[in-house]
């Protein structure tokens, strides 16, 4: 059982991120801290461009207001938003944290993760815990 879980949520259609909610609530000790944690990227200038003035704060809030309406379901649960590169900062994260425990949803692999590497096989490769992936 685990004290202090993380758990990266990706709204991608591929990732199973109800069952990585469920996998943390089946392995969480009684009373442990589970915090979900979506990471936002930096939009390219050239694209950024193109969008009204304020869609990175509009687009934060939904994201945390949806983050909250799952952790609602989750005993001990938060949402959390942060800026950053995903594999990197849930690695920073979890490291600060003293996360004992992450829970990541996968998409299945094909050949571009041969070249370009996805957060799940970063995360697993570099943490300093225990990784659980969900597919």
């Amino acid at each position: 059982m685990y004290s202090n879980i993380l758990v990266p949520i990706s709204f991608d259609e591929d990732r199973d991120a109800v069952g990585a909610l469920e996998i943390a609530g089946a392995i969480a000790a009684e009373g442990a801290k589970i915090t979900l944690i979506h990471v936002m990227e930096q939009i390219p200038a050239y694209a950024i461009s193109y969008m009204s003035a304020d869609y990175m704060a509009q687009s934060r809030r939904a994201i945390e207001e949806e983050l909250a309406q799952m952790a609602e379901g989750v005993p001990g649960a938060i949402g959390l938003v942060i800026d950053g590169h995903s594999g990197r900062a849930i690695l920073d994260y979890a490291e600060r944290d003293k996360t004992d425990c992450i829970i990541i949803a996968s998409h299945r692999p094909g050949m571009q993760d041969l070249f370009l590497g996805s957060t799940a096989s970063q995360v697993v490769r570099h943490a300093t815990c225990a990784v659980h992936v969900i597919r």
